[in-house]
């Protein structure tokens, strides 16, 4: 395997579920030591979570690939020296815990600062470190909630509805993982550490496009649409006569009128009061219903292969079963097949994204509880007896 970019990066993760882990995650696919925090006995909830292998989480392979754990209970004092000790060699520590919890056990920013000025922490919560509702719960939901990604998902006749996964923890994780590359570059220059502070709404509100400058300039409230993109037409999903749909994005002028001309509609291509995204918005309900009529009289396939010949950018809705079958899914490697050592393979996502030179990758997938605590420990001095002791009390 080539080198990564991350080699040579230490990191500590002290979080559990998603966030934290997913940042975690991002860092240890290009590199990084990432070495996991978890509690003895029980570990991070997520190794319990959804589908199981004899007892553990297909998900965590993936969250956990590349890490070390290592078990610490970070309740007890001797625990908290721990994470200390290891906090000293650390470059970045990763963390979603409510805030003021790790200040709690001693191991807020200022405390490890002292010994580590170097030191970057990636804070990743409900509402951020600071402000009226940072002592709340926060979680994924609460953040796609507050954040306006809820409010804008669904159907206008309907409850709003969630996008399917946890959609507000991974875009933290990944402002997480940008904004500890950020503290890096600045300390290669100034040789300090600093705090990164990531709120999930924020994370979550930040891509919400032009939803704030509307509303700002104008009052206008975005509203549920469903699968249709108003404003910019034609752009919508649309039923084929075989049942499946399709999804078509032919909004560009030129491409709208390729379309046309392709679904034998040269009417409506030659239109010039169709010309532009503003005439065309005019008459949606038009376009859309004219295209309707088309992609019912065809199957799925025969939809595609006109608009490919055409240009028109147009796709399947793919599930998991035609993703794992699909001829760019697997020319991208991102089809990952691992032996889990009984004659089973865990298939993992591939890694993104795709570097040329220093290319991340699959070291091994999500370890044992404590897998790596005796060679981490050991590290920093922890000899084996200490460990035995420490192990008999609950501690590690």
């Amino acid at each position: 395997m080539k080198s990564m970019p991350l080699e040579g990066l230490r990191v500590l993760e002290m979080g559990t579920l998603i966030a934290g882990p997913f940042c975690g995650r991002l860092l240890a696919e290009f590199g990084a030591e990432v070495i996991k925090i978890e509690t003895p006995i029980d570990g991070d909830p997520l190794r319990k979570w959804r589908k199981l292998h004899e007892g553990t989480s297909l998900w965590w392979y993936a969250q956990a690939r590349n890490k070390k754990s290592v078990t610490v209970n970070l309740r007890e004092k001797e625990g908290q020296g721990i994470v200390r000790k290891l906090a000293v060699k650390a470059d970045i520590i990763v963390e979603n815990f409510r805030p003021g919890t790790l200040e709690k056990w001693n191991l807020g920013f200022d405390t490890l600062a002292v010994d580590n000025p170097k030191l970057i922490m990636v804070r990743l919560s409900g509402y951020g470190q600071t402000g009226p509702y940072k002592d709340r719960v926060g979680f994924g939901a609460i953040g796609e909630s507050m954040g306006g990604m809820r409010y804008l998902t669904g159907y206008p006749d309907r409850a709003p509805v969630r996008v399917g996964i946890s959609i507000g923890d991974s875009l933290a994780a990944m402002y997480g993982a940008m904004g500890a590359l950020m503290a890096l570059h600045h300390r290669h220059k100034t040789g300090k550490g600093q705090v990164v502070d990531v709120a999930l709404y924020e994370a979550v509100f930040s891509m919400m496009e032009s939803m704030l400058p509307e509303f700002g300039m104008t009052g206008f409230v975005r509203e549920r649409t469903g699968a249709a993109l108003p404003g910019i037409v034609p752009s919508n999903t649309y039923k084929c006569g075989d049942g499946q749909y399709v999804v078509i994005g032919a909004n560009g002028d030129s491409i709208f009128k390729r379309m046309m001309l392709a679904i034998g509609r040269a009417d409506l291509a030659n239109d010039a009061s169709l010309a532009d995204n503003a005439g065309r918005t005019r008459r949606t309900d038009e376009l859309d219903a004219a295209i309707s009529v088309w992609t019912g009289a065809n199957t799925l396939t025969q939809v595609l292969q006109i608009l490919d010949k055409a240009d028109v950018p147009s796709g399947r809705i793919y599930s998991i079963a035609d993703i794992v079958v699909d001829m760019q899914y697997q020319a991208r490697s991102m089809i990952e097949k691992h032996e889990l050592g009984d004659n089973k393979e865990v298939w993992l996502p591939g890694i993104v994204p795709k570097l040329s030179e220093t290319p991340g990758g699959t070291k091994w997938i999500g370890p044992k509880l404590g897998e790596h605590t005796a060679e981490v420990l050991s590290g920093i001095g922890v000899d084996a007896d200490t460990q035995i002791d420490l192990r008999r009390r609950g501690i590690i």
